[in-house]
């Protein structure tokens, strides 16, 4: 189980997850993660006070399952999100500190293994996560 403050539990928190995050899918699953803006030090900015920041950089990496009645009845539904719970439970400290994800089962997760779920999430994770290239035009 993920603790209460690494669980995304309003509606306004997953909004923001899946507007404001980069959204990838692989297989079963479709990641949208959200990783907060961080200010490079090496930049020359205006002169700041100094203060204690310990509390914005503790804030930990959150994560919210979204598991619609397309993948299933309520017993599959919830045995899929136990199974994405588990897996991203092991992978939510690799993430940037105070980011976003949202994990979307799509219908083929009722049916996947936990290995081929742990794979898709792995790999939709690091496309996630890879910088956004730009096309040429």
């Amino acid at each position: 189980m993920l603790a209460a403050a690494q669980r995304l539990r309003r509606s306004t928190d997953f909004a923001a997850a899946v507007r404001g995050g980069r959204r990838a899918g692989r297989g079963a699953v479709v990641v949208h993660l959200a990783v907060p803006v961080t200010v490079d030090p090496s930049t020359p900015s205006l002169p700041e006070p100094v203060r204690d920041n310990s509390a914005e950089q503790s804030v930990p990496s959150r994560a919210g399952f979204v598991v619609s009645k397309a993948v299933g009845n309520a017993v599959t539904r919830n045995r899929v999100r136990r199974r994405l719970r588990a897996l991203v439970r092991e992978r939510l400290a690799a993430l940037p500190v105070g980011s976003t994800l949202v994990v979307r089962a799509l219908p083929a997760a009722a049916q996947a293994s936990y290995s081929r779920l742990a794979t898709d999430l792995d790999s939709a994770i690091a496309v996630a996560r890879s910088p956004r290239e730009r096309r040429p035009r």
